[in-house]
């Protein structure tokens, strides 16, 4: 009977590799998860996002990351989300500046290989990140967007947009996205 063993590696081994590897790789429990490309839709609406969130939270005390930046859920988990946003003093884990411990808002593009895990497993341990307010997942495959927000220490709520003329309201921040521009200039798999 073959056997198929995972070596298991430390946080630090993790982030060692991580920091040295052409290729931005996930840690959970002891494992590395490589990432792998995203489709053209993916990358139009992170950068739809990002443009989006940018402008919306000009004059605040919020600041959006990409998905180079590396987020610490625990120390038996990190990831790199589609788009983060912090709120007053972003807090690094150390002097490379390159973990963020303290997000405020997170979103992912859903992609058919990582959907069950955006919403099962990452999000349960996303829910343990005290600042987090807000976990939005967006659609690659159709104008939808969830958003759950954190009403207290145990309970999420679920806002579920589907409509081209809604905004995305995020009171936590203080910030609206209309989803039109969101998906402006997408074309979905059926059309």
């Amino acid at each position: 009977m073959a056997s198929n063993a995972v070596t298991k590696v430390t946080e630090e081994q993790y982030l060692a590799l991580d920091r040295a590897a052409e290729f931005r790789s996930e840690f959970l429990d002891g494992e590395i998860i490589a990432m792998s490309g995203g489709s053209m839709r993916h990358s139009a609406l992170q950068i739809n996002l990002a443009g989006e969130v940018r402008l919306a939270l000009r004059g605040t005390p919020c600041r959006a990351f990409n998905t180079d930046l590396r987020v610490r859920v625990s120390p038996s988990m990190y990831t790199y989300p589609d788009l983060t946003i912090v709120c007053g003093k972003p807090l690094a884990a150390d002097g490379q500046q390159d973990i963020l411990l303290n997000p405020t808002v997170i979103f992912e593009v859903l992609s058919p290989s990582t959907e069950y895990y955006d919403r099962g497993l990452k999000f349960r341990r996303y829910r343990e990140i005290e600042s987090l307010t807000d976990y939005i997942l967006v659609d690659q495959d159709q104008t939808r967007i969830e958003q759950f927000t954190r009403a207290d220490a145990s309970t999420w709520t679920l806002h579920d947009y589907q409509r081209p003329d809604e905004a995305l309201l995020i009171p936590s921040i203080g910030v609206s996205l209309p989803l039109a521009a969101i998906y402006e200039g997408i074309e979905f798999p059926s059309e």
